[in-house]
């Protein structure tokens, strides 16, 4: 993967949604796009989009717009898309079993290969295509399948400890569906979901902004 610029945290969190997009656009056979139309598609405003591109060169025209193909392409190398990530799910739950049902179907490039749990009458078994495998087996397998990111969907009382033995397996990066702001060295990321926080602000928005579409 080629050395990307500096990128702020909220421009990264947009660009796998500018890819979703464009690969629609190209599948329709779109050859081209202005920031205006991109703008009324996702909802987010023209001068973000700009700016969001300028990071990364002259991807577009004055006058002309973006070409849909190049700037797919380009977006499908700085996320890295021709390489299959894999991912560890840790917690095979109720809110685990739904991720492994959906796997990233709107991703290429992204899949669940293994999913470990607790839960002796949940390890040895097979959901959605997925192996489930013993806790004693994580640091195992993470190596294995040469897996650095992992979805954290335990009890809040043990994650923490799961945290670590995560880290102490090579994992990078963490998506954290736990209440509890997991700490790890500062070579890995984590990323908080928190479903309630994430309810809570969208009821905010509804009731002081009406249906305007507050983006990233």
């Amino acid at each position: 993967m080629t050395q990307q610029p500096k990128i702020p945290r909220a421009t990264a969190k947009r660009l796998p949604i500018y890819f979703r997009y464009l690969t629609f656009l190209n599948d329709a056979g779109t050859d081209r796009i202005s920031s205006s139309e991109l703008s009324d598609a996702i909802k987010f405003d023209a001068a973000t989009i700009r700016r969001d591109f300028s990071y990364f060169g002259a991807l577009g025209k004055r006058g002309y717009g973006y070409e849909v193909k190049a700037l797919l392409d380009f977006f499908a190398n700085v996320l890295d898309q021709d390489s299959l990530i894999n991912v560890a799910l840790i917690g095979a739950g109720n809110l685990g079993q739904a991720l492994l049902n959906f796997n990233f179907h709107q991703s290429s490039n992204m899949r669940i290969s293994a999913a470990f749990d607790a839960d002796e009458k949940r390890t040895g078994t097979i959901l959605a295509g997925v192996p489930i495998y013993k806790m004693s087996e994580l640091k195992e397998q993470i190596s294995a399948q040469r897996i650095n990111i992992a979805i954290l969907t335990v009890p809040q009382g043990v994650a923490q400890d799961i945290t670590d033995q995560l880290v102490s397996a090579g994992v990078k990066g963490i998506l954290n569906f736990t209440p509890l702001r997991v700490t790890v060295p500062a070579n890995v990321r984590v990323q908080n979901v928190d479903l309630t926080n994430e309810l809570q602000t969208l009821v905010y928005f509804i009731e002081n902004y009406g249906s305007i579409t507050t983006g990233l």
